[in-house]
């Protein structure tokens, strides 16, 4: 448990940085490397990854649509077939990048594990 919390804040965080100044997929990078370095099962390294990139993404969507009374956002949500449901928007947002990030995070597991034998 103290893994998968340590590897949730320390993805958020790493994420959060990079995306400043890297394109959208840097959040693999640093999915991969905890997924590496914090010794964790292969689904505790996934679900890990997953939730961060989830958290951070959906947070971040929220927090800018917020700002801008879900203006974009509804329009966005009308176009694709949402029904311009902005909470849906928000959870397909996070939900992709969690995918991203929770195979990134996977990977790097499983790569630590090739490198033991």
């Amino acid at each position: 448990m103290k893994n998968f919390l340590s590897s949730i804040i320390i993805i958020i965080t790493a994420s959060a940085l990079l995306q400043q100044f890297l394109p959208w997929w840097s959040m693999a990078i640093a999915a991969f490397a905890v997924g590496y370095f914090i010794k964790q099962k292969s689904f505790t390294a996934f679900l890990s990854g997953f939730v961060a990139v989830f958290l951070l993404w959906s947070g971040y969507a929220f927090f800018l649509s917020a700002a801008n009374d879900n203006l974009l956002a509804i329009r966005v949500a009308e176009l694709l077939p949402l029904n311009g449901r902005v909470w849906l928007l928000l959870t397909v947002t996070g939900t992709v990048g969690g995918l991203v990030s929770g195979f990134a995070s996977l990977s790097g597991n499983l790569a630590a594990g090739l490198r033991q034998k």
